[in-house]
């Protein structure tokens, strides 16, 4: 298992790193860079997104003959990391959530005409896209399995009703995923659609305020009444919608990882910067024992933390699921993410605290990261579950080839 990257990804991690200096934090200290929920005004947005284009560093996760750059796992650990130095920089190179984990879906069990339909604008950054799952209780959350949105397939259509909410990035999608239930079968009761924002039937009931800022088109609770879609909008076939959300959201928790690691990062270097001139009482804070101990355990959640999700990018690429590896990384990473920062913000005292860094930013921001994608105690059952089933194999490291 070797951790190495290959000259081309360390070139190319290194100019998103100078690009991401250049262009996009300065846009951090500008009060006029944000919307009114805390992210990058989409005018902005778009202007940095050219830049990237040009600079050909866009979508690095989608393959070439796409639009892309072409990197599997591994590649998007260490480029997801470096552009998440930023708050703003995941959507200027559109690997942000939810449209990176939609492409993902879309690229792995969409046909050719989906594909061409639903996928190339968002590649093309010419849409954006959601995936509406989560509903009200007792529907669905964590567990797919309790979905009550229901279609029902009438004189060839399929018409669908029920209620979605937590929805990210419903305000200002375009295209989106829809899970609903199609049987009772407990495996292949669930099925997945596409429609678009203009479909009739359905609505946008409400964008529900969050405690930390949000993505562009926040978090929004839907009403379907009476949404019909042709059969050419199921996606990967009906009843298969379980699977549909397995895969997708496999890889999402641990893109999330990769993302959140960069906003450590970024919280680290500035209480490290702070603490470098801060003074109190003759010394400064860098000097102090507590503040080198706060750094050195960041700096050491935060390396554990890049070789969890690297141990599971790598075992995705070698062709396997890596579940266990990636609940073990989507606990570990968004603790640390909330501790670090946390720390970050008591280092800095005040000046953490103010807007005048984006600490308080990625504080707010954190908190969302123990309860996204499975909420920490739901993956600590998944692991439970290997443990149970593997005994002593659990902690095999896997033999190779001599």
């Amino acid at each position: 298992m070797d951790f190495s990257i290959s000259p081309e990804l360390a070139a190319l991690e290194e100019k998103i790193r100078q690009f991401v200096s250049a262009n996009i934090l300065p846009c951090e200290q500008d009060p006029a860079s944000y919307d009114d929920y805390g992210n990058i005004k989409l005018p902005l947005l778009h202007e940095i997104r050219q830049q990237v284009k040009d600079a050909g560093l866009w979508a690095p996760q989608i393959p070439k003959e796409q639009g892309g750059l072409g990197f599997g796992p591994v590649g998007m650990a260490v480029l997801y990391e470096a552009m998440n130095y930023s708050i703003f920089g995941p959507v200027c190179f559109n690997c942000a959530a939810p449209d990176d984990g939609n492409m993902y879906i879309l690229n792995q069990v969409a046909t050719p005409e989906q594909k061409a339909r639903w996928l190339q604008p968002i590649i093309d950054g010419k849409a954006r896209s959601s995936f509406a799952m989560n509903e009200t209780a007792p529907g669905g959350g964590s567990d797919p399995s309790m979905i009550e949105t229901t279609a029902e397939l009438k004189d060839g259509k399929w018409v669908i009703h029920g209620r979605k909410w937590y929805i990210t990035g419903a305000g200002e999608a375009e295209h989106f995923i829809l899970m609903a239930k199609t049987s009772d079968d407990p495996r292949q009761g669930l099925t997945a659609f596409l429609f678009h924002r203009d479909d009739p039937g359905w609505r946008i009931e409400r964008r529900i305020g969050i405690m930390g800022p949000e993505e562009h088109g926040g978090h929004c609770e839907l009403i379907f009444d009476g949404l019909t879609l042709d059969e050419d909008r199921v996606l990967m076939g009906v009843g298969q919608g379980l699977k549909v959300t397995q895969i997708r959201l496999g890889l999402a928790r641990l893109t999330h990882c990769m993302r959140w690691l960069g906003l450590a990062k970024r919280a680290v270097a500035i209480a490290s910067d702070y603490a470098a001139t801060r003074e109190g009482f003759g010394i400064k804070l860098a000097d102090r024992e507590s503040i080198q101990m706060k750094l050195g355990q960041a700096a050491m959640d935060i390396e554990t933390g890049r070789l969890m999700v690297m141990r599971a990018a790598w075992r995705i690429e070698q062709g396997s699921k890596a579940r266990q590896d990636v609940s073990m990384a989507k606990i570990h990473v968004s603790e640390l993410l909330n501790r670090v920062t946390s720390d970050a913000i008591q280092i800095c005292g005040a000046r953490g605290y103010s807007k005048d860094t984006v600490l308080e930013w990625i504080y707010r921001y954190a908190r969302q990261a123990l309860l996204v994608d499975g909420a920490t105690e739901v993956h600590q059952m998944v692991i439970n579950r290997f443990l149970m089933a593997n005994g002593h194999d659990f902690w095999t490291w896997g033999v190779g080839d001599d």
